[in-house]
């Protein structure tokens, strides 16, 4: 199982940027499928974004599309979120997410397909 640890979160000013990392450990990384979701205060989590193990596809929440973008560095160990246009409605524990099966040929965007979990990072996104 991978280990998984998110930095990057804070508090910014609506129309501001953030980059979120996840470092991954414990297993090939390569090999998996990466995903990013949030929970808000009250809400359920939510899908963000993934990207497959090779990097060669990435799909995006409709509500994000546009804004973020997904990227991963397999040397690196290493899985991104750009997030750019930040609203208030960003605002939320972004969660990174690890695919449990190996080089799964297309995105998914259910959190059941996701086996690892790191701690979370906050993201706070000003008025």
């Amino acid at each position: 199982q991978a280990q998984l640890v998110e930095s990057g979160g804070g508090l910014v000013q609506a129309g501001g940027s953030l980059r979120l990392s996840c470092a991954a450990s414990g297993r090939t990384f390569s090999g998996y499928a990466m995903g990013w979701f949030r929970q808000a205060p009250g809400k359920e989590r939510e899908f963000v974004a993934a990207i497959t193990w090779n990097g060669g596809s990435t799909d995006y929440a409709g509500s994000v599309k546009g804004r973020f973008t997904i990227s991963r560095d397999n040397a690196k160990n290493m899985v991104y979120l750009q997030m750019n246009s930040l609203k208030p409605e960003d605002t939320a524990v972004y969660y990174c997410a690890a695919d449990l099966f190996w080089r799964r040929p297309l995105v998914t965007k259910s959190g059941a397909a996701f086996g690892s979990w790191g701690q979370g990072t906050q993201v706070t996104v000003s008025s």
